[in-house]
């Protein structure tokens, strides 16, 4: 079983975590050889997009303590941004002394949108297109016969009428695709993709049908193509954290879960907060997801448009009092990610990541990327609730500031050290503290008679 406990995997060299990765999930020569390489190369990715001149790097870092659904995850998060992945981690320990993350999946189910206009009887269109539901779905799985062999495809049909074909818009506000009163119905094909993330399955689907559903609404077929508002397939993790794993040095676990559930109905009350409270969710979601090789970008349209599935923007999680006085946190949203196809095999990284994770299926990596989102938004509420966000990552931002300034190996951690201590994550104090670091450093050279020879 792996154990994604690995206390002081942050005090490891490069190479020793390479080494302990290697004996925890059995990697070989190859995957090494992908971790110290930067896993892309430039002809790989010539040929998974277009113009090609290089490739851009991100850090690749694990994500540990992490334990959903009682099995241990190590994983891989790929994140510029300081302190992401520490916080998680952190987080990750805290859940666990709790039980860990229980989390559940819906079905992978998408959906492709057909769009019908200038449909002359709207109702008549609806009930027309649901009688013939069964050949639908027959002409659907048609078009992804090997999806079907997977044990996925067409699941059901559902029509929703956008603009009555009585309407009388006025011309000031006249919609495309309605002319003369003409209504307009958006038909969603309900398509069980497997372990695929699924987008070019439905819109085949979308294609191969459209011409079926606009001779039946008498109609015309708009636009054919998924969306990224993956209602059908949530995950939700929920998870109880004690009150010893919250407590610090200057506060009670009472206090700081106090402090994290009020944060959490500031977020329920007003859209601005929620926005950034979601965006602690995003920063563990958006990391796996990129490092597994998925669509980030799908993931997070398909989160914000749930959030403000009722017209009034929410946080995806919220925090509660628990029984017998703990922290209970929850958290639900679409998660439209695969582990088949795509860039998810393209990517030798991607591959390696999927293996560090233990190559899980959809739904179960789905499961894993949601925990993830719901222990960084813990790790923000926290630190928000107890010295405030600024002071844990000014300290991890001082590592980037003192590399800014010229310093490598061992005086990057000198110099961030000392710019955390004077609370002063300036470039410029960086700066002068390398320059003091390097002129303290010859002065022995010169004490002892020792002279650098001319330049």
């Amino acid at each position: 079983m792996t154990i994604s406990r690995i206390p002081r995997f942050y005090k490891l060299s490069v190479e020793e975590r390479h080494l302990e990765l290697r004996g925890r999930l059995g990697l070989d020569d190859e995957d090494v050889r992908t971790l110290a390489g930067g896993a892309l190369s430039i002809d790989a990715a010539n040929n998974m997009i277009e113009n090609v001149i290089s490739t851009h790097a991100l850090p690749l870092g694990l994500g540990l303590n992490f334990r959903v659904n009682d099995r241990d995850y190590i994983v891989p998060m790929c994140v510029e941004e300081p302190s992401v992945v520490a916080a998680a981690s952190n987080a990750a320990k805290s859940v666990r002394d709790g039980g860990g993350f229980t989390a559940e999946a819906d079905p992978p189910i998408m959906i492709a949108q057909v769009q019908l206009v200038n449909v002359p009887d709207t109702e008549a269109a609806t009930e027309a297109i649901l009688s013939r539901r069964a050949s639908l779905l027959e002409a659907c799985d048609e078009a992804i016969p090997s999806l079907v062999r997977r044990g996925g495809g067409a699941r059901d049909i559902e029509v929703r009428t956008l603009v009555p074909s009585t309407a009388r818009v006025p011309s000031t506000e006249h919609v495309p695709g309605t002319e003369q009163g003409r209504g307009m119905l958006a038909v969603h094909l309900l398509v069980d993709c497997q372990d695929a993330m699924g987008a070019n399955m439905v819109n085949t689907v979308a294609e191969a049908v459209a011409g079926r559903l606009a001779a039946l609404a008498g109609g015309e077929p708009g636009l054919r193509i998924l969306s990224n508002l993956a209602d059908r397939r949530r995950v939700r993790v929920r998870c109880l954290v004690p009150l010893h794993a919250l407590e610090t040095k200057e506060f009670s676990g009472e206090r700081v879960r106090d402090g994290v559930i009020a944060a959490s109905r500031f977020a329920e009350l007003d859209p601005y907060r929620a926005a950034t409270h979601n965006k602690g969710v995003m920063n563990g979601v958006d990391a796996v997801t990129l490092a597994t090789g998925n669509d980030w970008r799908g993931v997070e349209a398909g989160a914000h448009a749930y959030a403000a599935r009722d017209g009034r923007y929410r946080p995806l999680s919220i925090w509660r009092l628990g029984p017998g006085g703990v922290l209970q946190g929850e958290l639900e949203m679409p998660m439209v990610i695969g582990t088949v196809g795509g860039t998810t095999r393209a990517h030798p990284g991607a591959r390696l990541a999927l293996k560090l994770l233990g190559n899980p299926g959809a739904s179960e990596l789905g499961m894993v990327i949601a925990s993830v989102g719901l222990a960084s938004n813990l790790s923000a509420l926290r630190a928000l609730a107890c010295e405030g966000i600024q002071r844990g990552h000014m300290s991890l931002h001082a590592r980037s500031v003192a590399m800014t300034a010229g310093a490598t190996g061992a005086l990057v951690e000198q110099v961030a050290r000392e710019l955390s201590e004077l609370g002063d994550v300036r470039l410029e104090r960086a700066v002068a503290i390398l320059a003091r670091i390097e002129a303290e450093s010859r002065r022995p050279a010169a004490a002892h008679g020792i002279v650098a020879p001319p330049a």
